[in-house]
């Protein structure tokens, strides 16, 4: 596995990844700036520069989280929700067959390992709240005015 920390507007963002595609994307406590890019994680870092940049609404490098059947069932339900929009839990949970699993895939949800690329910030409280982010609920709010600007900004 290969690691890489580069600056993004929300703070120092970890990077790990190998040919098998990225495993984890993260806000970091700590870490040095990365000098030299690992090539098997150029692409994700070029591409998440240029979503900062306002110029990429969505990704396509190799994804390879690390997660339970049920963790990854919820995760390919957040690559549904399109770049600029949001959905509830409970959207996300009748999305995926069980209205009761709504405590589940907010579980699921708060274990994302890849920030921003799989978008577990675009899902708000039924009553279009902003809720729990491991990131913390101001950078939650940054990436959906980021993603629309013209809309997000009058909710929250």
């Amino acid at each position: 596995m290969e690691t890489a920390y580069i600056k993004t507007p929300l703070g120092i963002t970890k990077i790990i990844g190998d040919e098998n595609g990225i495993s984890v994307i993260s806000v970091a406590d700590e870490g040095e700036i990365s000098k030299i890019i690992p090539a098997v994680l150029q692409e994700a870092v070029n591409q998440l520069n240029d979503y900062f940049k306002g110029k990429r609404t969505d990704f396509d490098f190799a994804l390879n989280p690390k997660g339970t059947e049920f963790q990854q069932k919820v995760w390919k339900g957040l690559l549904e929700i399109p770049f600029g929009k949001t959905c509830s839990y409970m959207d996300l949970s009748k999305k995926l067959g069980d209205v009761k699993a709504i405590r589940a895939v907010a579980s699921a949800n708060g274990k994302n390992p890849l920030w921003i690329v799989v978008p577990c910030h675009r899902v708000i409280g039924t009553d279009g709240s902003l809720t729990g982010y491991a990131g913390g609920l101001w950078r939650k709010k940054w990436l959906l005015e980021h993603e629309n600007p013209t809309t997000q900004q009058t909710l929250f």
